[in-house]
């Protein structure tokens, strides 16, 4: 049985489907052409040897519509997909960057990208890859790049918003999926980046741009305006510079500083690193979700045990520290990202299936949530055993802290307001734990007063 992906379906050029267990994408008749200069001309061979390119392999396998295919190719499998309104600032900016140096590479070999969208590209092994291997067309020397706009909206538009105003507007990707109108992004965006001529450029003037041939009758092509290949050039290199010139500096924050605040000592903190080593090495788990990771102490402990870790936090300064050491330390087996736990990522776009939800992404082998349930249940008021219920759909192991109230952390927490959390207990938690999982050890951390606990879903 075939099954098409609801995230390829709007491509012409193709699209990916699913067969006896296995990813393929089919390549139909019009992107014959494109797709062999792609192979013929050495450029698939050199991005995916410089790691810009997902790997595939030609297959003969029976196309999903024989009738428009050219070829099927098996792409290799990216271990986890995110969206690029769970990346931090410097995750983007190094997206956005990728996706230029390919365009530029691409160009040398008689190519363009046709699309520029962040949806195109998926974090593996630590760094931004291309994963859509139709996103290239037969470069014409002349005609504009038509990949411009979805890349203003899906890349400078969010790192200009972030980087100018708030980091938190990059959900705005949430809701326009594709990508930040560049009008509404003129107009939020401060009065003196009109100073900056390239923010002028691309933004303003490319908002004005839209908004004034909006309406107008589609032009013929022969009265398109001419862009010769070095003023194509010119065009990418000053986005490159563009981009490049964008920064956000991730300056302490109330979870990002946690490590250098924790009312833990150096003697109780080493003994929750080595029961959490443990409880990790009994399990020998292959993907690990450490949710509320901050800046990734834990996931840096888990994969010291071989696992794979998608590192969540809600701070977007935690994240973007936790990245840029994963990116200094080249380290390839921790994915930082951005997580509300109250409010997680959505299924989104046509029909709520282009893009997969939170939960739709797991289950995960083991879920790490330390120093997190007093968090949801007092700040956010959310009862135990949803959180049990909740946990279940995401992990049938589950390495959970309880901090409890006499704790510092959690006093601060009810200092702004009423303590009505008369089932905030240890016994109360793990009766309703019990509920979803079997307690397999119970651990309390000497010298403070909270427990590490290994369950089991059953």
């Amino acid at each position: 049985m075939f099954n098409a992906s609801n995230a390829s379906f709007r491509d012409p050029s193709g699209f990916l489907f699913e067969h006896k267990g296995k990813l393929y994408r089919q390549i139909n008749q019009s992107y014959k052409s494109d797709y062999d200069l792609l192979i013929n001309s050495g450029l698939y061979k050199i991005l995916v040897d410089k790691g810009q390119l997902i790997p595939h392999e030609e297959v003969k396998v029976k196309p999903n519509i024989p009738n428009v295919a050219y070829k099927v190719i098996e792409p290799t499998l990216v271990p986890f997909i995110s969206y690029p309104y769970e990346w931090s600032f410097n995750q983007l900016k190094n997206a956005a960057l990728q996706t230029l140096n390919i365009q530029r590479r691409a160009m040398k070999y008689g190519l363009s990208l046709k699309d520029a969208s962040a949806y195109n590209v998926q974090f593996v092994d630590g760094k931004p890859l291309l994963i859509d291997t139709l996103s290239f067309e037969i470069y014409e020397e002349g005609k504009p790049w038509v990949a411009y706009r979805q890349f203003c909206q899906h890349f400078l538009a969010p790192l200009a918003l972030m980087s100018k105003i708030d980091i938190r507007l990059s959900q705005l990707l949430r809701i326009y999926i594709d990508g930040i109108p560049l009008d509404l992004t003129s107009e939020l965006l401060p009065k003196n980046t009109h100073l900056n001529l390239k923010l002028k450029m691309h933004i303003h003037m490319h908002a004005s741009a839209q908004k004034k041939y909006a309406n107008l009758s589609v032009q013929k092509p022969e009265n398109n305006p001419y862009l010769s290949q070095k003023s194509f050039e010119v065009l990418i290199e000053s986005l490159r510079s563009t981009i490049k010139s964008l920064s956000w500096k991730p300056i302490g924050t109330e979870w990002a500083d946690y490590y250098n605040e924790t009312n833990y000592s150096d003697n109780a903190f080493a003994k929750k690193r080595e029961v959490v080593k443990n409880m990790i090495n009994k399990v020998k788990p292959k993907l690990i979700w450490d949710i509320g990771a901050n800046t990734g102490f834990f996931s840096k402990v888990a994969i010291e045990e071989g696992s794979r870790v998608i590192s969540y936090d809600i701070d977007p300064c935690a994240v973007d520290k936790n990245y840029l050491e994963c990116k200094a330390s080249k380290e390839k087996n921790i994915l930082p990202l951005l997580l509300d736990l109250t409010n997680p990522s959505p299924a989104l776009g046509w029909a709520n299936s282009e893009r997969m939800s939170f939960i739709q992404r797991g289950p995960a082998d083991m879920v790490l949530a330390l120093a997190l349930v007093h968090h949801l249940a007092i700040s956010n008021n959310v009862p135990l055993s949803r959180l049990a219920e909740f946990f279940k759909k995401c992990s049938n192991w589950l390495i959970i802290e309880f901090v409890p109230k006499e704790d510092s952390q959690v006093q601060r927490l009810l200092t702004t307001r009423k303590d009505i959390f008369d089932h905030y207990n240890k016994k109360d938690f793990e009766s309703a734990f019990s509920t979803n999982f079997d307690i397999r050890e119970s651990i309390s951390i000497p010298g403070t007063k909270r427990t590490l606990y290994l369950m089991e879903a059953h």
